[in-house]
């Protein structure tokens, strides 16, 4: 399926994008990220327009980037404001300059048409600015077509195989769930009682079995997953805990994605023990998948490729593909 570009995609964490031109491929298009010296993230197309060089293996002059092939340089707008022997730079030697917003630990980059871009289009993330929140988070490389991710974060009886002694426990795939959509924003909710309570929580907040436990997602297609987590003591509203888990599901290209996850909290703020258990515990988790999901993938591109048979648990995954082909076929 071709990408939906009028929206915003993670292209980097913010601690990845600064005085060194970073290179990324969003949505089968290469960009260049980096910082001004005022600390402002810059997006620009990766490619000189002068031979197709590309910028992000040039270096930085001020607030400007210049090629290393031949020299040109570029300012943050994309404007081309330097060439070598060059009095009067024709204006097609400009390059295109891509809207940047910062969120959290995140720099997203629209990839569509610039007056579109509207960062009230981001869904709200309240908790990544509330003091009372502390967040960590990663990302990695995954051989796989971002709609695998898309469904297996929109069906989450797969923790139960998949990831059995982190965060996975039979309950889940055995509880019921609801899903709804509405306009491009896919609801899954499932709430469990009573139930076991998994070395995730367990090990995090002090709590044991039994728990109640809730588990409300949010995909905002294409590109933003919010699973909205709640733990408590079976029965009970004290000593609830809140955990808010994000995916920024980046395409690459047909067969690649990046992954940015992040995992915010209310509960043991400051405790930098928590931090490293709760920062290793879900990159163990996302590398489970990555590593399911690019056998998935070699599978599919292969000759062993067979035709899928879906379930009722695949209801909110079948929910966001139709979304996504919406948001294509209105962009064509």
């Amino acid at each position: 399926m071709p990408f939906a570009k009028q929206h915003w995609y993670v292209a980097a964490t913010t601690a990845e994008v600064g005085r060194k031109p970073l290179g990324r491929t969003v949505c089968g298009e290469h960009i260049v990220l980096y910082r001004r010296e005022d600390g402002v993230a810059v997006a620009l197309n990766d490619r000189c327009s002068h031979r197709g060089y590309p910028l992000s293996v040039g270096a930085l002059v001020g607030d400007e980037i210049q090629c290393g092939y031949h020299g040109l340089r570029f300012d943050s707008c994309g404007t081309c404001v330097w060439a070598p022997g060059q009095e009067r730079i024709p204006s097609r030697a400009n390059i295109t300059a891509r809207p940047v917003v910062e969120r959290g630990p995140w720099v997203w980059v629209w990839m569509g048409d610039r007056e579109a871009a509207d960062p009230a289009k981001l869904p709200a993330m309240a908790w990544l600015d509330d003091p009372n929140w502390v967040t960590v988070h990663g990302v990695e490389p995954l051989a796989a077509r971002a709609g695998l991710l898309i469904d297996n974060l929109l069906d989450l009886s797969h923790e139960t195989f998949l990831h059995a002694g982190y965060i996975g426990t039979p309950e889940v795939a055995e509880t019921p769930f609801s899903t709804r959509v509405e306009g491009n924003v896919v609801h899954v909710n499932r709430r469990m009682e009573a139930v076991e309570c998994p070395p995730f929580y367990s090990e995090s907040t002090g709590l044991s079995t039994p728990i109640d436990r809730w588990q409300d997602i949010e995909y905002h297609a294409p590109g933003c997953y919010l699973l909205h987590v709640r733990v408590a003591p079976a029965g009970s509203d004290e000593g609830a805990v809140h955990v808010e888990v994000m995916y920024a599901v980046t395409p690459v290209d047909e067969h690649n994605t990046l992954d940015f996850w992040a995992v915010s909290r209310d509960f043991a703020v400051g405790d930098a023990e928590v931090d490293a258990f709760l920062e290793r515990m879900n990159r163990e988790v996302v590398l489970q998948d990555v590593a399911a999901l690019s056998l998935i993938e070699a599978r599919m591109a292969g000759a062993e490729s067979q035709p899928e048979v879906s379930f009722k648990i695949d209801t909110g995954g079948l929910a966001a593909r139709r979304v996504l082909a919406d948001l294509v076929a209105v962009e064509r």
